[in-house]
């Protein structure tokens, strides 16, 4: 199911290409212009830059040359390995880069028609839950030697990586704007799917073999499953950023896993190595160099001891320029940071192992009558000037995480700011602001199977096209997802559990994969502190049907019969535990369910198959008009033909006014010399008026 595109600042490249065609005349854009503004917007350019178009540059030029691969790519002068990593994974896959470079035949040099040129191409990029069409012109920086500044091909007549990195550029403000990036964001950029970003633990996958094993099979998979890998060792303190370890890897320097592989050694391999199986992983560096003289480097003597046919038999080839193999262990002795991207195929039909997504757009806004509420831009502005994150020249770019236990309530932070905001508002900030926390958006999901594997997104709006204008920083983010009752349809106003919780980071996406049992669930995105404001997306991955929808209302929206009765008054939550002594010892326990009854709502438990002592542990939500009337807790035996009562118990309204624990023995049914006990906990009522 193609997903609809957007044309970048209103430029159809349709339109501009017939215009151009049209007048005889190359095209000139006059958004991305061929000057100094478009370069960087701090620092001076280098002496002698021009701008040339391709054919000026070299004779016979070329968008691809025998098509498109890796090799394609060598990082110019620019700090932006994280990009041209991200690219280098594109290449590998044919699927995503032409959804990236759309009809590329169309867009091909044609020699024999050189009246069909217009000097323009096109490029597309996912950005805040849509495809944007961005149009270029071919102009390109060259330096004074007469060489591409920026991005470009081992071949030199092949322009496809310079063209796409200023279609990138252009998205971004400028050139100088993709200096000190983050792989995880371009990754997204270039496909439209998810970013999970792992920090490794180095010590324990070295010291521990499980660990090390598990991290394998999960990047195994996800390599199967076709997701893209990029991997980076972050600086410690004082160190340098693209600085060169003894065994050749840099650091701050973004590198593309191109394969992930498990080989069995025949007996001569198991002789020498000592080992049944190899535990490789393929490395690609994008400055098209291969620096890692490690085990398994491109002179060691491992590969001395191995033929090419034999290489070539388990699958250990090096395909491009930059390539090289690496031993799982050494993987885990040097690399921190790892970011998988996972690929989302949105399609009327899938098999079960994919994803689904479903997504919201929402904003933290204050409340209508203070749109200009002053505190939330002096607030976040003090946090950042005091929390700036490194630098921005060099390679990869990694975000700064926000810990939930950096002071109390935030008085730290926020620099001793006493916030107050109005309930109406929609910025709370993190779990830290009890006062506050609950005035975010909220948006309700419901788990049917018995447990499912989720994969939850939020994402802010890119701040990297404002770096031009002295802005540029991304708010630090999370989400909080709280276990709510399985009626509620209004807002929540009391956390009673959390099921989940996101790190906070200063990051424009944040990730969490977690695995949540049957249910009502509500998730919370939020700044770090209340008061920021900004647009956000947030997205759900299952790998069945889930809704996500936002709740907006305090308070359930009556029915029409509802209309006419009184105005509920009290709001009872009760949780239903368990039951114990439902069938004598060595009888087979029948199949359970439950029903709570309250006024006209009726709740109804799944069915418990052959349990004496079913542990319901449901939460449901009542807001009563009649507060005198009783709740009726049922238990049912499911039958063949008809399902039969065990017993009910009831609760009056004054065992209802107060938070407390109940053991109520079930009456009817029969129940011969059983003592059939229900376990019911219900929170004190409120009244609405004080929600």
């Amino acid at each position: 199911m193609s997903e609809q595109v957007t044309d970048f600042q209103g430029q159809s490249f349709h339109k501009l290409r017939r215009a151009c065609l049209r007048r005889g005349a190359l095209f000139k854009d006059p958004v991305f212009p061929a000057t100094t503004q478009s370069l960087f917007y701090k620092r001076a350019p280098p002496p002698g830059v021009t701008w040339k178009r391709p054919q000026e540059i070299c004779k016979d030029p070329r968008l691809f040359v025998d098509g498109i691969s890796t090799r394609d790519l060598h990082q110019g002068s620019l700090g932006n390995c994280w990009m041209v990593a991200a690219i280098s994974c594109l290449a590998s896959e044919p699927t995503l880069w032409k959804k990236v470079i759309p009809d590329h035949t169309d867009q091909e040099w044609n020699p024999k028609c050189q009246n069909l040129y217009a000097g323009i191409f096109h490029f597309r990029f996912w950005r805040f839950g849509r495809w944007l069409d961005v149009v270029v012109d071919d102009r390109l920086p060259v330096s004074e030697d007469g060489t591409l500044l920026f991005c470009r091909s081992a071949t030199p007549r092949e322009f496809w990586s310079a063209l796409l990195e200023k279609a990138y550029a252009k998205l971004n403000g400028c050139y100088e704007a993709l200096e000190g990036g983050n792989t995880a964001e371009a990754l997204i950029d270039f496909t439209g799917g998810v970013s999970e970003p792992i920090s490794l633990d180095r010590e324990a996958l070295i010291g521990h073999s499980d660990q090390r094993k598990a991290l394998f099979q999960m990047l195994a998979r996800a390599y199967e499953h076709k997701a893209l890998i990029t991997c980076s060792i972050r600086p410690a303190e004082g160190e340098t950023v693209e600085s060169v370890l003894d065994c050749g890897l840099v650091r701050g320097h973004a590198y593309g896993v191109t394969a992930v592989r498990k080989v069995w050694l025949g007996e001569k391999l198991q002789k020498a190595s000592g080992a049944s199986r190899l535990f490789l992983a393929r490395m690609r560096n994008p400055w098209g160099t291969t620096d890692w003289t490690g085990a398994w480097s491109q002179r060691s003597q491992q590969w001395q001891q191995m033929s090419r046919a034999e290489r070539e038999k388990m699958g250990l080839v090096v395909r491009d320029v930059g390539e090289f193999w690496m031993d799982f262990e050494d993987f885990c002795r040097y690399f921190t940071d790892v970011v998988v991207c996972r690929l989302v195929e949105r399609a009327f039909l899938w098999p079960s192992s994919h994803w689904r997504e479903v997504r919201c757009y929402g904003e933290w806004s204050p409340a209508p009558s203070s749109a200009h509420w002053p505190p939330s831009g002096a607030c976040m502005l003090s946090w950042r000037k005091d929390n700036q994150v490194g630098e921005l020249r060099g390679g990869e770019k990694l975000p700064k995480k926000v810990s939930k236990n950096d002071g109390d309530d935030g008085e730290e932070l926020n620099g001793g700011w006493e916030v107050h905001l109005d309930k109406r508002s929609r910025c709370g900030g993190c779990i830290n602001h009890k006062e506050t926390f609950l005035h975010n958006p909220q948006f309700m999901f419901e788990v049917r199977n018995h447990e499912e594997e989720l994969l939850m997104c939020l994402q802010q709006e890119d701040q990297r096209i404002r770096r031009k204008d002295g802005g540029g920083e991304n708010l630090p983010i999370g989400f909080e997802v709280l276990k709510v009752e399985v009626n509620r349809c209004s807002r929540v106003q009391r956390v009673v559990e959390q099921a989940a919780s996101s790190i906070y980071m200063d990051s424009r996406s944040i990730t969490l994969k977690v695995t949540l049992a049957q249910g009502r669930y509500v998730v919370l995105p939020t700044t770090f502190l209340p008061g920021a404001t900004g647009h956000f997306l947030v997205r759900l991955f299952s790998h069945s049907h889930i809704q996500l929808r936002e709740l907006k209302d305090d308070l359930p929206s009556p029915s029409l019969f509802q209309c006419l009765s009184p105005q509920p008054t009290v709001v009872t939550t009760v949780h239903l535990l368990r039951a114990t002594g439902l069938c004598p010892p060595k009888q087979t326990a029948p199949d359970i369910y439950a029903i709570i009854r309250c006024e006209r709502a009726t709740i109804r438990t799944r069915v418990f198959k052959a349990e004496g002592n079913p542990e319901f542990n449901l939460r449901s939500i009542f807001y009563r008009r009649y507060p005198d009337a009783h709740i009726s807790v049922e238990l049912w035996n499911r039958g063949l033909l008809w399902d039969s009562i065990l017993g009910r118990a009831r609760l009056h309204p004054a065992e209802t006014e107060m938070r407390q624990d109940h053991v109520m023995e079930l009456r009817g049914g029969r129940s011969g010399s059983l003592r059939r006990r229900i376990y019911v906990e219900t929170s004190s009522s409120v009244c609405l008026t004080e929600l």
